[in-house]
């Protein structure tokens, strides 16, 4: 199944806590996953940034919110048990708690109120409010980003010419670690003659293989009579490895291609190209950074 949203979560979560006795937030997890029927591989799904578990986070800030809002106390870190306002919440029958309904309590408004705007707009987000975690929310904004940069370095490079499309080809290799110096690897550009081939590039700084490359700066796609001419050059230089880029896309029987031949091909289509240009900042710029931290429970050991 799914898994579920942090706010179709904390009434189940809350109903843990009926009991009146303390929980710690990992029984908490174990018990929703089984409530959940979430699979192990459900539950080793991880954030975006791979810097957590998904379905922790979402018990973990429904938790907080709960916690927050004053349905729960917490006796001790990492310890949750219910509060008299969160025995009322269970009692009056209600379907779902959501960050609207927890907006009825004082101390939830304040604990939100920095992150949201006022008056009439604050009304309507609070009708429409997101599903997502804090992580989640700024994960998705950054992929957002991430994806209309992308777009943008694509039609770009698409409006610059062959030749400065080769040398970007050779900057982002060098960034990735081949070639040894920029110099030394731009040298090797055009200069084979090859029909296929654009040049070579060292596969490391010692230069104990080398690998060929093709840079095809089109706009329509690239099928597999390209590849076939390609790995046709390859053979005719005594080489094993060679990587294509181009700016649009490969075809599907390119792309089956070349698993079935004998060297080493790796395709690489506009989209993987411009991912690779924002990770090694070719052509792109950082116009902010934002650090994400958390409480170092370890500082305030014997405190707490």
């Amino acid at each position: 199944m799914a898994i579920p949203d942090f706010q179709s979560i904390m009434l189940p979560l809350l109903r843990v806590f009926s009991d009146g006795r303390e929980h710690p937030s990992q029984e908490c997890i174990l018990f929703l996953a089984e409530h959940y029927n979430l699979t192990e591989e459900e539950r080793k799904i991880q954030l975006p940034s791979g810097k957590g578990i998904l379905f922790n986070n979402r018990v973990a800030w429904g938790l907080a919110h709960m916690y927050k809002a004053g349905l729960l106390k917490r006796p001790k870190r990492a310890i949750y048990q219910i509060t008299d306002r969160g025995c009322e919440a269970l009692a009056s029958g209600l379907d779902k708690i959501t960050l609207k309904y927890l907006d009825q309590f004082p101390e939830h408004i304040a604990f939100r109120k920095p992150a949201e705007p006022q008056g009439h707009e604050a009304s309507i987000i609070s009708e429409l409010v997101t599903a997502d975690t804090p992580e989640e929310a700024l994960e998705s904004a950054h992929q957002e980003l991430k994806e209309t940069l992308a777009s943008d370095i694509i039609q770009t490079i698409k409006q610059c010419s062959p030749e400065f499309f080769e040398r970007l080809v050779v900057d982002v290799l060098v960034k990735m670690g081949y070639g040894g110096s920029r110099k030394e690897a731009g040298q090797a550009v055009g200069k084979s003659g090859d029909g296929g081939i654009d040049g070579i590039i060292k596969e490391d700084r010692l230069g104990l293989d080398i690998i060929y490359i093709q840079a095809k700066r089109w706009e329509n796609v690239v099928g597999r009579p390209e590849i076939q001419k390609f790995a046709g050059a390859l053979l005719g230089n005594h080489a094993r490895k060679g990587i294509l880029i181009t700016s649009s896309y490969f075809s599907k029987d390119a792309i089956e291609y070349v698993t079935h031949i004998e060297g080493k091909i790796i395709l690489i289509d506009g989209a993987r190209l411009a991912d690779l240009m924002i990770e090694h900042n070719v052509g792109t710029t950082t116009v902010a950074t934002y650090e994400v931290k958390r409480l170092d429970s370890d500082y305030f050991i014997g405190e707490i």
